[in-house]
């Protein structure tokens, strides 16, 4: 049996998570999820054990990856190992087959020991914003966001705000509260709080090695795009951790917007870091939505993937076959 390493993109738009969820007592897969479409993706393959994925990190309903990663132990019947370019190639026409949007960048193997999600170094992820520039032609309104522009192809992948006194000045003061580590308790959903009791006090402690804001830019096609930078401000953040707890960035860019639409004042975004707590979260805070929220890289250290058991050309060039540089060939599935 040999284990791979699948490199993946998605779009999160019309699915409920990353995560499959278990049906007891019923043989089925669940194809609302991206976890379930690989893995009916997978039996094109016809391994003789079951089919198994393991998730690098959870996204839930709505959220978005530009890499993301799962492993998956496959044995063939003959006992060697699957061509990890022609894999791609198989599970990406039977991925478009379906007219599904999950994209296998690349397929490696890797030792049996590896796991894709205790062996991350890190995550980082990606919010995009775009910002109203002048009081908006609806704000009289309070559906304003139904009566302004916003390109068609930037529909559910980016947080438009109608709010022309948005100060990103503000937002990168408050964004720069939370490097470090911190009890993160106030900013993990409410789902989750009962995991916290189970898990121990240490549960909500997380570290944020790096958070950036900067300049984003639209992803429209032209002219589109020309009319949404004449519109929109666009800003991206970027924050890097070893792990997040659940919901965790998007409540912290919902109370960063808050702060730079002066519902909150910076005191506030303090007091809910110093003071970790359900209760301490502002009611004037709202979490942000899903839909502008990119997993944009999982890290290893490139030591873990090596695959060392090779005993032959073939499976050399298994081994030597880079994460994000496999292209698909237009083969056949062996």
């Amino acid at each position: 049996m040999n284990r791979y390493l699948l490199n993946i993109s998605y779009i999160g738009t019309r699915f409920s998570g990353i995560q499959k969820v278990v049906y007891k007592g019923v043989p089925r897969i669940d194809t609302s999820t991206i976890q379930g479409c690989l893995e009916l993706a997978l039996k094109v393959f016809r391994p003789i054990n079951p089919i198994n994925t393991h998730l690098s990190s959870r996204t839930d309903s709505g959220v978005h990856a530009l890499q993301s990663s799962i492993h998956v132990d496959l044995e063939r019947h003959d006992g060697q190992p699957y061509k990890v370019d022609v894999m791609t190639g198989v599970l990406n026409r039977t991925l478009d087959k379906h007219d599904l949007p999950i994209r296998v960048n690349s397929t490696r193997l890797v030792p049996d020991t590896f796991h894709c999600r205790y062996q991350a170094k890190g995550r980082t992820y990606l919010y995009r914003l775009a910002v109203a520039k002048d009081e908006p032609i609806g704000a009289i309104l309070k559906n304003r966001n139904y009566q302004n522009f916003i390109p068609v192809d930037e529909y559910k992948r980016c947080y438009f705000i109608q709010d022309h006194n948005f100060d990103i000045e503000k937002f990168k003061e408050g964004a720069n509260l939370f490097k470090g580590r911190h009890d993160f308790r106030t900013f993990m959903s409410t789902a989750s709080s009962k995991q916290k009791i189970d898990k121990g006090p240490m549960f909500s402690i997380r570290s944020i090695s790096d958070i950036k804001v900067y300049p984003g830019r639209s992803l429209a096609v032209h002219p589109d795009a020309t009319r949404a930078e004449s519109l929109y401000n666009y800003w991206d953040l970027e924050i890097s951790g070893r792990s997040f707890l659940y919901k965790q960035v998007r409540r912290i860019v919902g109370c960063l917007v808050s702060l730079a639409c002066h519902r909150i004042q910076l005191k506030d975004v303090y007091e809910m870091l110093t003071i970790p707590s359900k209760e301490s979260w502002h009611p004037k805070c709202v979490m942000a939505p899903p839909f502008g929220l990119y997993l944009c890289k999982v890290h290893y250290d490139e030591s873990d993937l090596i695959f060392k058991e090779a005993v032959n050309e073939t499976t050399s060039q298994y081994e030597s076959t880079g994460t994000t540089e496999v292209q698909e060939k237009q083969a056949q599935a062996n």
